[in-house]
């Protein structure tokens, strides 16, 4: 593909995969060392919470190949609470602690909740100039009625990606449409699934192998045109997201990494 295409999960500390994905007996301080030698980027939901600690961050890095890349949630405080307003101080401790990465750190997702509707836009406007250009940052919109010509061309203004979800709140065909015109240098893909109620995440429960079809083809265009696309699967899309994943990338023709094979050669601890 002319374009990097890497594919990841939504997190990677679960102990329910221990067996399906990680060997038995696997430490838990391990996950993340396992965890990169099968995919090449992560989403970190933790750091919606909280700015994490300098010390964790490096510890991050210090896991995971230089090629491997984090896409860290941007912080709730400047989202939800804050709703864009008023939240230079938080982003600039934020950004000042995501670049503790280097060359690992991936895009920033900015998720928004489905109460900020485009009666907030003037918000965003404000907001996203203050976003530092060398940073890839993508948004997430909770809401349909932000989903128009006039908030892709302000996200195409600043180079913002608009993140692609397949979930519950758009239908996959205007997504599907979305993809068609991206407007940051990279593509962010969240697989999301309609089935919150899962509660079991040691495999695969449900087949969505003609929904990844569709997403392929899609993604494989995506490539073609920018310099990177990322995918994160979430738990939830089919039960087990390092299943999914790999099911993925075998369609993008990319070699699925087994990381019991991996630890059973020796070359991870």
């Amino acid at each position: 593909m002319p374009g990097d295409l890497l594919v990841g999960t939504q997190g990677w500390n679960y102990q329910q995969w221990m067996g399906a994905f990680y060997p038995e007996g696997t430490r838990a301080e391990d996950y993340l060392r396992l965890y990169a030698r099968a995919f090449g980027t992560v989403e970190v939901d933790s750091t919606f919470y909280a700015i994490p600690p300098e010390k964790t961050v490096r510890g991050w890095a210090a896991k995971v190949p230089d090629s491997f890349r984090f896409a860290l949630k941007l912080p709730q405080e400047i989202t939800h609470v804050r709703r864009l307003v008023d939240c230079r101080d938080v982003l600039e401790e934020f950004v000042a602690r995501a670049r503790v990465l280097g060359e690992r750190l991936g895009p920033v997702l900015v998720q928004f909740g489905p109460e900020f509707g485009p009666e907030h836009r003037p918000a965003l406007e404000r907001f996203l100039p203050l976003l530092p250009s060398d940073i890839s940052f993508a948004v997430e919109f909770r809401q349909p009625g932000w989903l128009t010509r006039a908030t892709l061309s302000l996200l195409g203004e600043h180079r913002v990606a608009l993140a692609l979800v397949e979930g519950r709140w758009v239908a996959r065909a205007r997504m599907l449409r979305l993809a068609e015109e991206p407007t940051g240098e990279v593509a962010y893909l969240r697989l999301m699934g309609p089935d919150r109620a899962l509660e079991d995440f040691s495999r695969i429960q449900v087949d969505r192998g003609p929904v990844l079809t569709e997403w392929a083809s899609v993604l494989a265009g995506l490539a073609a045109r920018l310099a990177r696309v990322h995918v994160y699967v979430n738990n939830h899309f089919e039960g087990h997201s390092p299943g999914s994943a790999r099911k993925l990338q075998a369609m993008l023709g990319q070699t699925p990494v087994e990381p019991s094979t991996l630890a059973e050669q020796g070359e991870l601890f």
